[in-house]
């Protein structure tokens, strides 16, 4: 009974050991339709790409497209960049609906 108890124990501390590092990670929402062109272009590249990226999925998904064109995706990145270039004070999203009609 001690040994099961031990073992019990030991498990569950090696759980809290494993579980309490990702758990005390601070956690951070950002609401992607509120990004401004300026605050897109500003970003480093790699926060661009992830951005554009994610943008990208979320814009075919809701117009039902399943596959990927990524000569259609580097295309409508600069797009959108040249867009956002001449209108740094409006939202991505807006820039992206008006090119969608969505």
């Amino acid at each position: 009974m001690n040994r099961l108890r031990m073992n019990l124990s030991l498990g569950c501390l090696i759980l809290f050991g494993v579980t309490a590092p990702a758990t005390s990670q601070a956690q951070i929402a950002v609401d992607m339709s509120l990004l401004t062109c300026g605050q897109y272009l500003a970003m480093s590249p790699d926060q661009s790409r992830i951005y554009a990226a994610w943008m990208s999925g979320w814009f075919n998904q809701k117009m039902g497209t399943t596959y990927v064109n990524l000569e259609a995706y580097e295309r409508n990145v600069e797009n959108v960049k040249a867009w956002c270039g001449t209108n740094p004070n409006e939202l991505v999203m807006t820039g992206l609906e008006r090119a969608t009609g969505k």
